[in-house]
């Protein structure tokens, strides 16, 4: 069985509808366990006390923000090379998501640094690359909806994505190119001296793996949203012909 099959939209429509009942399960699952035991049953912090369980939110949220526009990428490189129209429909449907998560991360970052760094915002190398990320979400979503044409509006925000990952990728990788800053490094590192606390990093694990099921289930319905909707109104270009 080839993987671009699930290109074909019928055969997409049929394996999501027998998939989405298990991902929204393990979904709610894995998000209620994190959430919960983090915000719940997680010590405070020796030195930033309870807002530490920020992290539950911010990191996720963040990583999901950078993944997503990932997602997006690689979804409008397989429309431009192959021309397959689940795919450029699975980017556009995966964009609302990804900016919800920039928020997200933008606001609880915000309201981590204030009794952090004393203040709301800095114009960090990697908090700026991540606003410019943010700005570069609506201007996607703007562009396909300027466009009546679904074929060129895939095309130019295919483009725009292109143009957009070079600050996704600065967004993730900022730290390490520049050695200032008040950001701090990765929460979740290969090296150990840069990971939280045990106690911290297990409930975040299962609050990351419930973010990205969440993104799945997400673009998911998004997506098969829009295949109706294409569909939809294939059917009323047809019903005016005739």
């Amino acid at each position: 069985m080839s993987i671009w099959e699930y290109a074909n939209p019928k055969k997409f429509m049929e394996t999501s509808a027998r998939a989405l009942p298990w991902v929204v399960g393990l979904t709610l699952a894995l998000l209620v366990t994190g959430l919960v035991w983090g915000f719940f049953f997680t010590p405070d912090d020796y030195k930033q006390g309870a807002t530490v369980k920020i992290i539950y939110l911010h990191v996720p949220a963040a990583m999901m923000a950078i993944n997503a526009w990932g997602m997006m990428l690689v979804t409008s490189l397989v429309w431009i090379v192959r021309r397959h129209h689940v795919s450029a429909l699975a980017a556009k449907a995966a964009a609302p998501v990804g900016l919800t998560f920039t928020l997200i991360a933008l606001v609880t970052g915000a309201l981590w640094g204030q009794p952090m760094w004393g203040t709301w915002w800095a114009w960090d190398p990697r908090l700026t690359s991540f606003l410019i990320l943010t700005l570069f979400y609506f201007g996607y979503m703007a562009l396909w909806s300027a466009i009546e044409d679904p074929d060129t509006a895939a095309d130019l925000t295919s483009i725009l994505c292109l143009v957009g990952s070079v600050f996704a990728l600065l967004s993730r990788y900022a730290v390490l190119f520049w050695n200032q800053g008040l950001h701090q490094g990765a929460s979740l590192s290969m090296d150990e001296k840069e990971n939280v606390a045990d106690v911290f990093w297990l409930p975040l694990l299962v609050c990351i793996a419930g973010f990205i099921l969440l993104f799945v289930t997400m673009v998911l319905l998004r997506t098969r949203t829009e295949i109706r909707s294409r569909r939809l109104k294939a059917l009323l270009a047809r019903e005016r012909v005739a």
